[in-house]
């Protein structure tokens, strides 16, 4: 490439290597003996950008696993540093020519030693790096005592946001250490993440966020007529995704747009109140949304707590939810057929939220049909969400979610409003009124006698 080949040339020039930028390329790649490779044009890009956060690709083929590798090793000859490469499973990171076999093809010989127990090359300096996989939500919490000073993601956009943010705490750096603190990823636009990842890279005005966009036309090493027709043979919306690098590519026939939900800063009053729960019975999401319908049938998504906790936190959730919520707000359980169903529900009103209003609903119908009518409602502009953190999260499971269950990663955002609203639609539920403690004890002798109790029983019921 001629940008490569001017900078390579200037690099290797003793007289240009003032600048910071030549000296770093000169220094941190080409003298590395961990580095084989001749990084491309965009590669290098990658590798000098000066910014916390960057993010590499868009399109298969520029090579984004050598760029991370690279990347991970630039400063591995200097003591104390210490570096990461996450893939989302282990079986990602251990495929054949994926991250951690790559890295053994370059690292075996060089005076590096491999922990296979730990994933962790070491090396002379005493530098790290370490291979590691988040494959649940709660996997991120094996780092938390950990440092890095570097960071990397491959297929970012497989990866949940929360966990993306959660490792930004383990980036840390002994005070006057000269490492830069870097946050790398790369990545194809495929993924139940795609929607987060382009809202934070390529959306993003932070000056210290960036993306390099990559593809197969910036790689001269791949054979690039055979790849392209290799990938002719995908469907029209992977191939836009994987070969044109497109970050709006959508599956058609998804069942919402994100555009039909108009965000309110304020709920409105005399709302019908209810909160679905979509509790998870297998290590997934368990789910409340609150939902209001107002006089003129409109819907207002108040509020969503989503989170992947063992059941017995769960319950702790659900009980300080429905507290917070008070007793206007109709607590739903959706019920799975059978006993097992119903003992669950009884189970919550009896033990956990004994001081709410609660009723299991039966579910039935696929999915996909079940949440159609409110799909229907919120194409007609009908559907609202009040402004809050959990805004995007509901969208991009909103807009992933569509009829093949193989397409999209979580549903049960979608559940939980598909029931909410269906309860709400079948039933003609009021506003409740406010209850005034006066109408409490409007009732004559009654209200004297408890008075006279309780003056009685001043220095407590029991003493």
């Amino acid at each position: 490439m001629p940008v490569l080949d001017t900078l390579t040339k200037a690099s290797r020039c003793p007289g240009n290597r003032d600048d910071p930028r030549l000296r770093l390329l000169y220094e941190s790649i080409f003298r590395n003996p961990y580095i084989p490779l001749k990084p491309t044009a965009k590669q290098a890009l990658f590798l000098l950008d000066g910014r916390r956060e960057v993010l590499f690709g868009g399109s298969v083929g520029p090579g984004k696993s050598s760029s991370l590798l690279m990347a991970a090793l630039m400063f591995a000859e200097i003591p104390g540093y210490a570096a990461l490469l996450l893939r989302r499973t282990y079986s990602d990171l251990a495929l054949p020519g994926a991250l951690m076999a790559k890295a053994a093809e370059w690292l075996t010989g060089t005076g590096a030693t491999w922990s296979e127990p730990e994933k962790t090359w070491t090396f002379p300096s005493g530098a790290t790096l370490t291979f590691g996989y988040l494959d649940s939500k709660s996997d991120h919490l094996r780092y938390q005592s950990s440092e890095f000073a570097f960071i990397g993601f491959d297929e970012l956009a497989t990866f949940e946001e929360e966990q993306y943010r959660f490792l930004f705490s383990r980036l840390r750096r002994l005070a006057g250490s000269p490492l830069p603190l870097r946050m790398r990823s790369a990545s194809n636009p495929s993924g139940p993440g795609v929607e987060w990842v382009r809202r934070r890279f390529l959306d993003s005005t932070d000056p210290d966020r960036g993306f390099i966009r990559a593809g197969l036309a910036d790689n001269p090493h791949l054979d690039q007529v055979a790849y392209k027709a290799s990938l002719a043979h995908l469907d029209p919306l992977t191939r836009r995704r994987l070969l044109e690098g497109d970050w709006t590519a959508r599956a058609e026939g998804s069942l919402f747009r994100r555009e039909w939900f108009a965000i309110e800063d304020a709920a409105p009053g005399e709302l019908a109140l209810v909160r679905w729960w979509d509790l998870s019975a297998g290590g997934d999401y368990s789910v409340g949304l609150k939902l209001g319908r107002d006089a003129l049938n409109r819907y207002h998504v108040l509020h969503v707590v989503r989170v992947q906790l063992p059941p017995a936190e769960v319950e702790a959730v659900v009980k300080r939810t429905a507290e917070a919520d008070g007793v206007e707000v109709l607590q739903l359980f959706g019920e799975e057929p059978g006993s097992a169903g119903k003992a669950l529900v009884d189970h919550y009103r009896r033990n956990v939220v004994p001081f709410a209003r609660v009723e299991g609903v039966r579910e039935t119908g696929p999915k996909y049909v079940r949440a159609q009518p409110v799909a229907g409602q919120a194409a007609n502009g009908n559907v609202s969400l009040l402004r809050g953190a959990w805004n995007e999260p509901l969208l991009d499971e909103l807009e992933a979610f569509g009829e093949d269950p193989r397409t999209y990663s979580h549903d049960d955002q979608v559940d939980a409003l598909a029931g909410a609203y269906g309860y709400l639609a079948a039933r003609g539920l009021r506003a409740p009124a406010p209850v005034r403690l006066a109408d409490a004890f409007a009732f004559g002798a009654p209200r004297d006698g408890f008075e006279s109790f309780l003056a009685s029983r001043r220095g407590g019921f029991f003493g």
